[in-house]
C-alpha cells in the first residue's frame, strides 16, 4: 500500500470509518483512496482506473464504483453532476467553487476565500465539514463568440 503524499490523516479517516461500520480494511480501499487524493480537480472513473493502472494497482471496475461509494459516505470523497457527465473529487481539505459554462460544458475551479467564515457566521448551529460550490455562466471564450455572432448578424440587417 502506498503511503498518502498529501495527507496522512485522510488515510486514518478511512481506517476509523470502516472499523465504525465494520467494514474490512483492505489494500485496494487504501489504494483507490490515495489514487484519488494524489488527482488534482474532478476526475471521472475512466480517469481514476487509467491512474491506478499506471501506479500498477490492480482492481476491478466493480471494486472501484463500491470504493467510491464508501468513500462518499465517509465524506472523503464528493460525487459532481456536470449535465450528463459524473465526476468525482476529493473532499478532504478542499473547498472549492465550479464554474460551469452553460454553452461548452467547461468547468473551471477556483477557491472562494473567506466563503468557511461566512457560512459559520450566519449559521450558527450549521457544522460545515466541506463544501462545493456551483455557479453557471458564460465562460468568456464562448461568450466572445456570442458577441462576434451577433456583430455579424447586425452587420447583414
Amino acid at each position: 500500500m502506498e503511503k498518502n503524499p498529501v495527507d496522512s490523516s485522510v488515510s486514518q479517516l478511512l481506517a476509523e470509518y470502516l472499523k465504525e461500520n465494520k467494514l474490512r480494511c483492505t489494500a485496494e480501499r487504501f489504494n483507490i483512496l490515495n489514487t484519488i487524493y494524489s488527482i488534482e480537480g474532478n476526475f471521472d472513473i475512466e480517469t481514476l482506473l487509467k491512474h491506478m493502472e499506471e501506479k500498477k494497482f490492480r482492481v476491478s471496475r466493480a471494486t472501484v464504483y463500491n470504493t467510491i461509494s464508501l468513500l462518499i459516505n465517509a465524506n472523503l470523497v464528493i460525487h459532481h453532476q456536470f449535465g450528463n457527465r459524473s465526476r468525482y473529487e476529493k473532499c478532504f481539505n478542499n473547498e472549492k467553487c465550479h464554474l460551469i459554462c452553460t454553452k461548452c460544458a467547461k468547468i473551471t475551479e477556483t477557491h472562494i476565500q473567506n466563503l468557511k467564515e461566512v457560512l459559520t457566521e450566519d449559521i450558527k448551529k450549521f457544522h460545515l465539514t466541506h463544501y462545493s460550490l456551483y455557479v453557471y455562466g458564460v465562460c468568456s471564450k464562448c461568450h466572445q463568440a456570442t458577441r462576434r455572432k451577433q456583430r455579424k448578424t447586425s452587420r447583414k440587417k
